[in-house]
């Protein structure tokens, strides 16, 4: 499959090597774009503005996998980065698009339907991905990875975690030395599986851990048909859950390089790489706040939420010790 990726096939960007962000607009008019930047004051300004040569879009995907909302300000979810994800291989002229990476990993099926748009738009539009870990590529995290063509990092990334982890607190001889009784009623004898508030059942931690194993299993099968003969590790080694960094993961198949965006791009497709970056914006309105009638108010319950689910993610990021 030709995906026009020879040495001549220039990306350009400005010279200061900061991230363009596409404005949505059809590109102006050619200009001598050298005879531009022998301009004073407005010359490189006109440089970055007409050049026409070949581009990356740059995709960020950065932070803990769910859509529960609340005061998770930096999370993944596929409603908050489809449209960026789109936009990434919607560019005049893009000649690839770059993922950059930074998750400890967080709801499965989040990962499978970013990762599975991400596919879906290469296949159609016959563009390569290439993936680029920053501090983490863990569990969910390495799901999104592997929708890369290429996976890069830094030595000292993390990367790998393929398994899936179930968490959580019993509550029941707590309330039970204040004297509070737990009152369930429920339609459908699995109905109340694993309540945090009624003493554990062996039989709904069985049903769980068969929940777990199914999940493992697509994991574990989205890894083998994306890394392919790439990957040299063996199968209790590479999925039963453990994490590596970057140079131990090269020779065990989950990445193929060492390496930042600007520079393996620079590498791969000569010194002018021009990156444009689609990343989605964070919402204006704080989760905490909501919209009512006649403005704004403040939700007592969303803050509350939040700052419990603030915790649960800086759980997870501590896992591996960031």
């Amino acid at each position: 499959m030709n995906r026009n990726m020879n040495a001549h096939d220039d990306f350009d960007r400005d010279d200061h090597g900061d991230f363009e962000r596409d404005n949505g607009r059809d590109d102006p008019p050619m200009i001598n774009v050298k005879k531009a930047e022998g301009l004073p004051v407005i010359g490189p300004l006109l440089a970055r503005i007409f050049d026409k040569g070949p581009r990356v879009a740059v995709v960020r995907l950065s932070g803990v996998l769910t859509d529960m909302g609340g005061m998770r300000k930096n999370t993944l979810s596929y409603a908050r980065v489809s449209k960026a994800v789109e936009k990434a291989f919607a560019v005049r002229g893009v000649r690839a698009v770059a993922l950059v990476i930074n998750s400890p990993g967080g709801a499965p099926a989040q990962a499978s339907l970013i990762a599975g748009l991400v596919r879906q738009l290469a296949d159609e539009k016959d563009i390569p991905v290439f993936a680029f870990v920053e501090d983490v590529a863990a569990s969910g995290g390495y799901w999104l990875a592997c929708a890369g063509d290429k996976i890069y990092a830094q030595d000292c990334s993390i990367v790998g975690s393929i398994g899936v982890i179930s968490a959580g607190f019993g509550m029941d001889r707590f309330i039970s030395k204040f004297g509070i009784t737990r009152r369930l009623y429920t339609a459908g004898r699995d109905k109340s599986m694993l309540d945090p508030f009624s003493p554990e059942k062996p039989e709904d931690v069985e049903r769980l851990k068969d929940l777990q194993a199914g999940i493992h299993e697509q994991f574990i099968d989205w890894v083998r048909s994306r890394r392919g003969d790439a990957i040299r590790g063996s199968g209790p080694e590479l999925f039963e859950g453990r994490f590596w960094i970057g140079r131990p993961a090269i020779d065990l198949g989950l990445i193929d390089g060492i390496g930042d965006v600007r520079g393996v791009m620079r590498e791969k497709f000569g010194p002018d790489v021009r990156l444009i970056e689609t990343t989605a914006k964070p919402p204006f309105v704080p989760a905490f706040l909501a919209a009512r009638s006649g403005g704004i108010a403040f939700d007592e319950t969303a803050l509350v939420d939040g700052a419990i689910a603030a915790v649960e993610d800086r759980a997870l990021w501590s896992r591996y010790g960031l």
